[in-house]
């Protein structure tokens, strides 16, 4: 048994009808909407038929702080945009205050108007799920799950309507040129975190029963890394190569990050790339000597609209500089040349951190430093 603490206990739930669509909600009286009515973002939904070209990913926005942001990703007209966490800071023990949440980034203008012409797919983080760090132990997290998806839009016959958690998969381009998009939930299924005595951060977790993603997750993962792409954003809210600091990170639970290195060598899933987000820098990680057989990459950006500097911090595998602005991270593809363009650019749209990628060296028997890097 897990020496963590007693789980707590779930809230009762129940069904009422918001607009025509069935909602989860706990507390609160019978039939009452608990907040405001989430606001759904208009937009174009994803072209699974289009040759991807130019991603744009970002994460921790603050819906009561300015973005400019904004401005710099229209300029950067992505052909697709990955929302990967804190999409908004709701922080909520309460229905009420995760719906006024995402009522109040609906009111964002930049957010509006990038979502209006841009194909957009999101996961979450913590803020969003609805507190600091948390994890399954979350009461409200039915409740959140169902706000996240009403807010982006997720059609009514999504799997994610049907299932606990929010992850999802999907393949862009023909033949060739096909870019696997993985977004990962690290929040529903993941064990609850034990802090140090000494720092008050999170002690790693060798305990089997410990999780990240949940065996429901964990088999639908294998699945999707055993179709065929040649390039495969795998999106994580958190970091995964990172582990030198001990704030969230797969690194607290090591044998979910030795399982995962596992699971793409097993299923021989060439051109990985990890996208990350949650803390409030950007940087590029590289883990070599895996078993995957080629280095695998980890991109981080964070934050869109309140980075914070963490200039001390350790991070063996660190490629280049830490960006402490507030950034966006964008995936340039050429598939003639067969490359791949990885930056960080800042309000102004200024690259900040880049570096470049052959596909041919995201399969095994690829090292850091090959000719193509």
């Amino acid at each position: 048994m897990s020496a963590h603490a007693p789980r707590r206990p779930r809230l009762s739930r129940r069904w009422f009808t918001v607009g025509g669509s069935s909602l989860l909600a706990s507390g609160g009286c019978a039939g009452a909407l608990a907040g405001p009515p989430i606001e759904p973002l208009p937009g174009p939904m994803p072209d699974l038929q289009q040759v991807l070209t130019r991603v744009a990913f970002g994460s921790c926005l603050d819906q009561e702080r300015p973005q400019p942001i904004w401005d710099a990703v229209e300029a950067y007209d992505p052909q697709l945009l990955l929302l990967i966490g804190d999409n908004v800071y709701a922080n909520a023990e309460d229905e009420a205050s995760l719906r006024e949440a995402y009522a109040q980034q609906a009111r964002s203008e930049g957010l509006r108007r990038i979502r209006s012409t841009t194909p957009v797919l999101a996961t979450w983080d913590d803020h969003d799920f609805g507190r600091d760090d948390a994890g399954s132990e979350y009461p409200l997290r039915d409740v959140s799950q169902k706000a996240m998806l009403d807010f982006f839009a997720e059609p009514a016959d999504s799997p994610r309507r049907q299932r606990p958690g929010v992850y999802r998969s999907d393949v862009f381009g023909p033949e060739g040129q096909r870019v696997q998009v993985l977004l990962l939930d690290t929040r529903y299924f993941r064990s609850e975190l034990s802090r140090t005595a000494a720092r008050g951060r999170y002690q790693r977790s060798e305990d089997p029963e410990d999780t990240i993603l949940g065996e429901a997750q964990w088999t639908w993962l294998e699945q999707q890394l055993r179709e065929p792409a040649e390039l495969r954003l795998l999106i994580s809210s958190v970091q995964f190569v990172a582990d030198g600091h001990d704030y969230e990170r797969w690194g607290v639970f090591p044998r979910e990050r030795r399982r995962l290195l596992s699971l793409i060598a097993e299923t021989g899933a060439n051109g990985v790339l990890v996208l990350s987000g949650d803390r409030h820098h950007a940087e590029l990680s590289v883990l070599e000597g895996s078993p995957i057989g080629y280095p695998l990459i980890d991109l981080t950006s964070s934050s869109l609209n309140r980075p914070r500097a963490h200039p001390n911090e350790v991070n063996e595998h660190r490629r280049g500089p830490m960006v402490a602005q507030s950034n966006f991270g964008t995936i340039d593809i050429d598939w003639q040349e067969g490359s791949v363009q990885l930056a960080i650019r800042d309000e102004k749209n200024l690259v900040r951190l880049e570096d470049r990628v052959s596909l041919v060296s995201l399969s095994s028997g690829a090292s850091y430093g090959d000719d193509g890097w």
